[in-house]
C-alpha cells in the first residue's frame, strides 16, 4: 500500500496524531477512535494493522497490553517527497506574511493620524 493510501484514511491519520503525543495502548486508542468515529474495536484493530504493516507504527507487548508508537521512517519519506513542492507554497506564504505586516502597519498609521471627534469616525 502506498504511503498516501495509508494516510488517506481519516481514522489512520487520527491514530497517528494520537501516537504523535507518545506511546499509547490499543485500549486507549480504541476508546478515542470509537468515541470520535463510532468504529468497533475490531475496526480499530484493522487500522492499527495497516499502520503496522506499512511501517507507520510499531507495537510492543507489556503484559497483556499492546503499546503502539509512531515510526518516523515513512513520515520522513513523505516529508522528503513534499520537499519538492514546498517552494510553491513557501513563496506564497512569505508574500502573505508581507501583506499582513503591511496591513497592520497601515492600520497603526491611520489610527495615529485620527484624533478624537474626527469626522472620518462617523
Amino acid at each position: 500500500m502506498h504511503a498516501f493510501d495509508v494516510l488517506g484514511d481519516p481514522v489512520r491519520r487520527r491514530i497517528l496524531e494520537l501516537l504523535a503525543g507518545g506511546e499509547q495502548s490499543s485500549g486507549e486508542l480504541t476508546a478515542v477512535i470509537q468515541r470520535e468515529f463510532g468504529i468497533s474495536q475490531p475496526g480499530v484493530s484493522q487500522h492499527l494493522k495497516v499502520l503496522r504493516d506499512n511501517g507507520f507504527a510499531s507495537v510492543r507487548a507489556q503484559g497483556t497490553r499492546r503499546l503502539y508508537a509512531v515510526q518516523p521512517g515513512p513520515l520522513q519519506e513523505i516529508d522528503a517527497w513534499l520537499e519538492l513542492f514546498r517552494g510553491f507554497w513557501t513563496q506564497r506564504l512569505d508574500a502573505l506574511a508581507t501583506e499582513l505586516a503591511r496591513g497592520k502597519r497601515e492600520r497603526r498609521t491611520t489610527a495615529r493620524r485620527r484624533t478624537p471627534g474626527d469626522s472620518s469616525d462617523a
